[in-house]
């Protein structure tokens, strides 16, 4: 919602100081230039990136324009789901929770929390962590490494597109300047034509380097930055979870494994002892509705 709050401030202010200055705003409307530079920029994407990256960068477009997902209530949910998951370890033992890690869609505790279900990763990090812990012969030790291992991967995979799509950011001025560059071209082909003619070719070609520009530090560039601050909100998820269960292992009783983990939840969307407290105590399959950021 703030990417597009954001993208309409910085459109509204340069247009609004471009008109108080009695600007022509035909003369900023060139979409050769705008082929130019945005079909090459598209074209150095498709060159420099696999398919699946191409695939990331879309659907994180699609999440920075939607905010970040890991909010209180998220953060609710979850710890109120781990503390059903290791009660119920707690009681009938780690291997009860086999069947759930194997199936977690029939599992009676995974299958009351949907959008966990959806979220494949968290879930197969969740999933294979209690699954190794059932086997036994692991040690705590060994089974935290393990997931940060499991992390750092996925941190990286993430980090692929934001990686891909500032490098689009940077190369966008020196694509405005082949397109200003072109146009000088055409205009030097003009001369000894109108004066109104060569003037207007010559605003044209400086568009393509004001676009180049605008495009780069105005739009690309910060959306890049807000995939990657919603990349680094998806790690801090992963290490609550990680917490929890680590702690877990070592022999905590799952309330205590559970505050472990809503204590290393960021500040700004870490509940209070009170809320988690009564989300737990809910006996819905979702926080509670007040709870939610």
């Amino acid at each position: 919602m703030f990417v597009i709050i954001g993208i309409v401030v910085v459109i509204g202010a340069i247009v609004g100081g471009y008109l108080m200055e009695h600007g022509n705003l035909k003369v900023l409307m060139q979409p050769a230039e705008l082929v130019i530079i945005g079909g090459a920029a598209i074209g150095t994407v498709l060159i420099a990136n696999p398919l699946f990256i191409l695939k990331k960068i879309a659907g994180g477009l699609a999440g920075a324009l939607g905010g970040s997902p890991y909010t209180k209530n998220k953060y609710l949910e979850t710890l109120k789901m781990l503390s059903e998951l290791l009660g119920r370890a707690r009681k009938e033992g780690l291997m009860a929770l086999e069947a759930d890690s194997d199936a977690p869609d029939k599992s009676p505790v995974f299958s009351k929390y949907p959008k966990f279900l959806k979220d494949h990763h968290a879930l197969h990090f969740v999933c294979d962590t209690l699954r190794m812990a059932a086997s036994g012969g692991v040690e705590a030790f060994d089974m935290d490494q393990m997931m940060e291992r499991d992390m750092e991967v996925h941190h990286h995979e993430q980090l692929q597109p934001v990686a891909a799509l500032s490098t689009m950011a940077d190369s966008l001025p020196g694509l405005g300047i082949v397109a200003a560059v072109l146009g000088v071209v055409i205009t030097m082909g003009a001369l000894g034509g109108p004066p109104e003619e060569i003037g207007h070719k010559v605003a044209a070609a400086l568009v393509g380097t004001f676009l180049g520009i605008l495009l780069c530090y105005g739009f690309i560039g910060p959306v890049a930055s807000t995939m990657a601050k919603t990349t680094e909100d998806e790690q801090a998820y992963y290490y609550v979870l990680r917490v929890v269960l680590v702690s877990f292992i070592k022999g905590s009783p799952p309330t205590v494994a559970v505050e472990f983990g809503r204590r290393a939840i960021p500040g700004h969307v870490r509940p209070t002892f009170q809320e988690a407290e009564a989300s737990i105590k809910n006996k819905g399959g979702e926080a509670p509705a007040q709870a939610a950021a």
